[in-house]
């Protein structure tokens, strides 16, 4: 079974030598009919990840929407 959640990119702090980026996202409960009919079940969430891949901490921006699909590592 895949958990599919939208998130929304809250903020980005990169560290003083530009080695890490902090991500830090929330989950998005409002907004549309699609947003609230997930919410109803899974009503709040948070996700924070440290990248230390630059490419990687450029796939991000802040106040942009998500998704994150969530699927068994087997």
């Amino acid at each position: 079974m895949t958990v599919r959640a939208k998130f929304q990119c809250n903020s980005i702090n990169k560290s003083p030598d530009n080695s890490t980026a902090v991500v830090n996202m929330m989950a998005v409960t409002t907004g549309s009919a699609e947003n609230e009919t997930w919410s109803k079940y899974t009503p709040s969430g948070q996700l924070q990840m440290v990248i230390s891949n630059p490419a990687a901490a450029e796939q991000f921006e802040q106040g942009k929407e998500y998704f994150i699909d969530i699927i068994p590592a087997e």
